[in-house]
């Protein structure tokens, strides 16, 4: 067995240092690399193959088509308008769940523990199948994508919120229950303040991530740019499919910037 290294200090002490863990964890990462490579059937080569069709791809996108854009402020717009409508709608229905949720704010385990669960289930609902269902509910249009961002909007903003809460201050809090307020009443005065600021940041951060994501349900029958998307490219009109991202990314990095000069005001 290798004896561990060790140096000696000035004042004479030998300390022994430990061996580092780079070694092994750089081995584990390669077998997993390697056993990964083998189940995925990841080809090298046909990568290399098939490479040039994206440049083909890219090709036909650049320059756009100009006269498309006339079509796709509506679509454009009732993206925005469902990502706006869902995200408000879900950090509002978060903050109830939130405080449900919180362990320090409900003295019933069984009510703590349901929320989180429910919380949780909702997290592990990819947005494009919430949306598939929402289309199968309330058939096809924004009506399911709004649904879709709505359930997303809850779980993200609810998870985070609920652990603010867990992690602030009680101090006043128990304060205000000392004098004879309502567990909700101090909870309005005393924590309230202390989580808003981060509550609304990561209310608009969620938001800036459902305007990216309302562009993929169309996939699924969910309104928007996304079917113009989804449209374009089953007729492989690429030069119409350059026009939908590069408004698509105008629009997201203008929604970018102001929510983020929002949130930095926020904080």
């Amino acid at each position: 067995m290798l004896k561990a290294k060790s140096i000696t200090l000035p004042n004479g002490k030998t300390v022994a240092v430990k061996r580092s863990k780079a070694p092994i964890i750089i081995l584990i990462l390669l077998i997993c690399f390697y056993y990964s490579v083998q189940i995925t059937g990841f080809d090298v080569e046909k990568l290399v193959k098939r490479i040039r069709e994206l440049w083909m791809i890219l090709d036909g996108m650049i320059p756009p088509n100009w006269d498309y854009l006339d079509k796709l402020w509506q679509p454009l717009f009732d993206t925005i308008k469902m990502s706006l409508l869902g995200s408000i709608l879900g950090a509002v229905c978060a903050l109830p769940l939130a405080y449900f949720a919180a362990s320090n704010m409900g003295k019933n385990k069984t009510v703590v523990v349901t929320t989180k669960f429910i919380l949780s289930i909702l997290r592990t609902l990819p947005t494009l199948v919430a949306a598939l269902i929402a289309t199968f509910i309330f058939g096809i249009g924004t009506m399911a994508g709004t649904v879709a961002i709505f359930i997303f909007t809850i779980a993200y903003v609810g998870k985070l919120l609920y652990e603010q809460i867990e992690n602030a201050d009680l101090k006043a809090f128990e304060a205000m229950q000392s004098m004879g307020h309502t567990t909700f009443s101090a909870f309005r005065y005393a924590i309230m303040p202390q989580i808003l600021p981060n509550y609304l940041s990561n209310a608009i951060f969620c938001f800036e991530g459902n305007v990216r994501y309302a562009a993929i349900l169309g996939y699924v029958g969910a309104g928007g740019i996304g079917l113009m998307l989804n449209e374009s490219l089953g007729w492989r009109n690429y030069a119409n499919v350059g026009m939908i991202l590069l408004l698509l990314a105008i629009t997201v990095l203008i929604i970018e910037t102001i929510s983020e000069y929002i949130r930095k005001k926020l904080l």
